[in-house]
């Protein structure tokens, strides 16, 4: 099976609260209208920071700063096996567009689970969930 290595930014308002945090509903393929955090493939040479900063850029039209480490999540698609690194992000510079997504939201801890994410994504919630403040 073939191996896709990705790194996800949880853009949050403030890494010093973490109240609410940014997801994209994808514009194409099989998951299409799936919610997701932004980011994408990590290329060779890259940091997984450095593939945020740059795949964010390209979804969003921002520059982030990434901050700390949340969590690998390994996940068997039917096709390949995806390994994504998923990091807590802010927006540094610009406003969000939305240049790939169909859609996008801000969630808060009390509203995290009323989107249909895809399945990676689903399993890195709890995680975020327990790391956000409240509104």
């Amino acid at each position: 099976m073939n191996q896709t290595k990705v790194a996800a930014a949880v853009i949050c308002d403030s890494l010093a609260s973490k109240r609410r945090v940014f997801a994209t509903a994808r514009g194409y393929g099989d998951w299409k209208g799936w919610w997701e955090f932004p980011g994408g493939k990590i290329e060779t040479g890259e940091t997984p920071q450095e593939a945020l900063v740059r795949e964010v850029r390209e979804e969003l039209d921002v520059d982030v700063r990434v901050g700390d480490f949340i969590d690998t999540i390994e996940y068997d698609y039917p096709d390949f096996h995806l390994s994504m690194d998923c990091f807590w992000c802010e927006v540094v510079d610009g406003d969000l567009k939305l240049l790939e997504a169909d859609e996008a939201k801000w969630l808060s801890k009390d509203t995290l689970y009323s989107v249909q994410w895809l399945p990676a994504d689903i399993t890195l919630i709890e995680k975020i969930e327990n790391q956000m403040g409240t509104v």
